[in-house]
């Protein structure tokens, strides 16, 4: 007699990684490691943080101590979150794809179907996290309070005078935003320029000399723009597809971070053939991954955001 083989099926352990770190890190935040991701963090992690002032002093022959050391903390505490799906097989019984199931009552879903449905799963996966990491609220379903949600919470971050950008704005309203970057960090090699997508696509079309006000034909008189990244004066800017229009954060990458459980045994996908379980013909799929964001100090950061 032939074994009977059964679709159930569980995508732990490696798959998972290669499942879910798909998902996970496709957003263009993780997929372009432009925050520092901190993985196996089962429950949270706490970050000391370190702050010395007024340490120096003129000489003596004496032992006179002098400045303080302030030491504080962090805490990134990821969430869990979850996608849970489930399918009736006889849904596909009169489908094109069909005779892939086979012929036996106790059939199975088209292969390439679940497929296409796992890399579909994880698409919506990636689209979740890239939103969360930047303007998430943990008190949405789905969500993870992101980092504008922090940052607008903690009045250490330095904020910036914010307006609608435009392409005939967009110059001042980043020099702006420049001029009020902490000295300690101005020259940071990782000192980063997040913008939403408008600011960028404004920014390079003034570049570009097709704004009238701003003149020009463009780098090189080329009338365009090729440069990628782009960069205001001498710090890279990053697109991030996460942020909402008219915002933007300069922050060194060392300074955000994104945390998450192990690839390997927290976050996996399953796909559970119900048929032997409860006798049905339900397929479910079921995905679980914990994320979460912070940032160390917040006075190192400014923050181009409506008021607040």
């Amino acid at each position: 007699m032939a074994t009977t083989t059964s679709m159930t099926s569980t995508y732990a352990g490696e798959a998972a990684g290669q499942y879910i770190a798909a998902a996970l890190f496709s957003g263009v935040t993780l997929g372009s490691n432009a925050i520092t991701i901190k993985p196996n963090i089962k429950y949270k992690q706490v970050v000391k943080k370190l702050a010395l002032s007024g340490l120096l002093q003129d000489a003596s022959c004496d032992f006179t101590d002098a400045g303080t050391v302030t030491l504080t903390e962090r805490i990134i505490e990821p969430k869990e979150l979850m996608m849970n799906v489930t399918l009736c097989k006889s849904d596909f019984d009169s489908d094109w794809e069909a005779i892939s199931m086979g012929y036996s009552a106790f059939d199975n879903l088209p292969p390439n179907f679940q497929s296409f449905l796992i890399a579909e799963m994880g698409a919506v996966i990636a689209e979740g996290t890239e939103t969360s990491i930047w303007m998430g609220a943990t008190g949405t379903s789905g969500q993870f309070d992101g980092l504008v949600t922090l940052m607008l919470a903690d009045s250490t971050v330095v904020d910036s005078p914010n307006d609608t950008v435009t392409s005939t704005n967009v110059i001042a309203e980043l020099t702006t935003t420049v001029d009020l970057i902490p000295a300690r960090v101005r020259n940071a090699p990782d000192l980063t320029f997040y913008v939403a997508p408008n600011i960028y696509y404004a920014y390079s079309r003034a570049l570009g000399g097709f704004v009238a006000t701003i003149g020009g034909a463009g780098y090189k008189d080329e009338g365009s723009v090729n440069l990628k990244p782009l960069m205001f004066e001498g710090i890279p800017m990053f697109i991030a597809e996460g942020l909402s229009s008219n915002y933007a954060v300069v922050a060194q990458k060392s300074n955000l971070w994104f945390g998450t459980g192990l690839l390997s045994d927290q976050n996996e996908i399953k796909i559970i053939d119900m048929a032997d379980i409860d006798g049905s013909k339900n397929v479910r799929f079921v995905a679980r991954y914990t994320a979460a964001v912070q940032y160390g100090i917040g006075s190192e950061i400014v923050l181009y955001a409506p008021a607040h």
